[in-house]
């Protein structure tokens, strides 16, 4: 692996750099150890952060915020992203990513460098040097509390999906995604649905709604195109009641964003958004919030990135 030298003026900072302790990394092994050594090489203080689960993790990053850092560096996929931003949500502390997960989803729609950990450690670096830029958070509430967001909230059959993607630890990536809906798509019926958008309320049938504050779900699935991580909006993505042949036949054009112009899918902007319905569970950059209802807000610039 290259290393840069240490770009002129840079000031040695305090980084801590989150390791997912799940993740096997796939076609990027050592990927926690290429980044610490990356940041080392290029005069930078790194404190290393790994534990033997996720909650435990959770605990020693927001002792590391909380005691003072100069930026906070995961690497890992999106549930680490997810880790990061509840913990630096309403502080100043900038987040950097290294992708190297399954879905990488916050990523993409940063356009941060994929499967290639020198350049994510690079951009990281410029970007620190320069202030970083601000984006957008969501705030999910729900009986279970309060929880932050970067990407997208689903409720419904993506929600069920990731479910069952997550218990699976092969194939990894977009087909690991791709074969669990396949498999869920099998037994699902439409959900009923009561939505409340900014003050509007009606019900609604569907088959998922979600809540976005970045373009992609399931490493890549475009499901709201247009929508920016800084404009201060929520897209509500809706589908609506399909035959299993039809939304099969709908499905890959999600990739390319082309899935926007179907009768069945509808995609507005709102600052507030409550979903209600029985018996189904919310997920927020992959990670199960709670059982609706769920209400979602935007808190305009509430995270400075290293993009």
């Amino acid at each position: 692996m290259n290393t840069p030298a240490p770009p002129n003026g840079r000031r040695p900072g305090k980084l801590a750099l989150a390791i997912n302790p799940a993740a096997s990394f796939g076609r990027l092994p050592n990927a926690g150890d290429q980044a610490a050594a990356f940041f080392r090489a290029a005069g930078t203080d790194v404190v290393v952060l790994q534990d033997v689960s996720s909650e435990a993790l959770r605990r020693r990053v927001n002792q590391a915020v909380t005691a003072g850092i100069d930026a906070l560096v995961v690497v890992g996929g999106d549930g680490m992203v997810n880790l990061a931003v509840n913990a630096l949500a309403g502080t100043d502390v900038p987040l950097g990513i290294v992708p190297a997960g399954t879905g990488n989803d916050v990523a993409r729609s940063l356009e941060l460098p994929l499967d290639d950990i020198a350049a994510a450690c690079r951009t990281v670096l410029d970007a620190l040097d320069a202030g970083g830029r601000r984006i957008d958070l969501a705030r999910a509430t729900s009986a279970c509390g309060t929880a932050y967001f970067a990407g997208v909230l689903s409720a419904g059959f993506d929600a069920a999906v990731n479910e069952r993607a997550n218990s699976w630890r092969w194939p990894r990536g977009r087909n690991r995604y791709n074969l669990a809906m396949i498999r869920e798509l099998a037994s699902f019926r439409p959900i009923d649905y009561l939505v409340t958008a900014d003050g509007r309320q009606w019900r609604q049938r569907a088959m998922l709604m979600s809540v976005a504050n970045g373009q992609s779900i399931g490493g890549g699935m475009r499901i709201t195109p247009e929508a920016a991580p800084d404009d201060g909006e929520l897209d509500l993505f809706v589908v609506k009641p399909l035959s299993r042949l039809a939304f099969l036949a709908v499905f890959p054009k999600v990739f390319t964003g082309r899935h926007t112009g179907h009768p069945a899918v509808g995609i507005q902007r709102a600052k507030r958004v409550r979903l209600e319905a029985a018996g189904v569970s919310a997920y927020a950059d992959g990670e199960r919030i709670a059982e609706l209802p769920v209400e979602v807000e935007v808190v305009p610039g509430g995270l400075r990135v290293l993009a």
